[in-house]
């Protein structure tokens, strides 16, 4: 081995540096084949690919074989990041769990439900001047206007005809 760093600008064969280096023959066929080490290069050279790529492999910054360590960190630190800002959201009452969600609306929905249900029997009650046609149109409008909310699914909700002014509004 002394021999081989006597001359360490003359190329090498990949068996005797494998032996220098204490890796097989075909590890540092694959480090050629990466890229890792140049094809053809210097002992010198090689020398210094290897511990530069010996250094990155330490400091996390490269990774060797099929598992992708490096971006598997990042990965895991990507979702450890969502899952704090989540968390934080929550605590912040700025995000709730679907399930939450789901429960609120459906009781306010109900609520709105049995009071808009009311209104016709309410004017009906403190009026006289209206027609049993004007009641049922009011029943009408009351009823269409609870079925759209009763039919809205979240994929529907992408700020549309939020403040119809008009009423024309037809829905889905």
């Amino acid at each position: 081995m002394t021999d081989l760093l006597d001359d360490a600008d003359r190329t090498v064969t990949q068996t005797a540096f494998a032996e220098l280096v204490g890796i097989s023959q075909p590890a540092v066929s694959e480090l050629i084949g990466r890229g890792t080490l140049t094809r053809g290069a210097s002992l010198r050279r090689w020398l210094v690919e290897y511990c530069e790529n010996l250094r990155e492999q330490a400091a996390g910054r490269a990774s060797t074989g099929d598992l992708d360590l490096i971006q598997e960190r990042a990965a895991l630190a990507r979702e450890q990041r969502i899952k704090i800002a989540m968390v934080n959201q929550q605590m912040q009452k700025e995000l709730a769990p679907v399930a939450v969600l789901e429960a609120v609306l459906a009781k306010v929905g109900r609520q709105i439900a049995t009071k808009l249900e009311a209104i016709p029997v309410q004017i009906k009650r403190r009026t006289t001047t209206l027609s049993a046609e004007d009641i049922d149109l009011i029943t009408e409008e009351i009823t269409k206007a609870r079925n759209i909310a009763a039919a809205i699914k979240l994929e529907d909700l992408d700020d549309g005809p939020v403040g119809d002014s008009e009423g024309d509004f037809e829905g889905p």
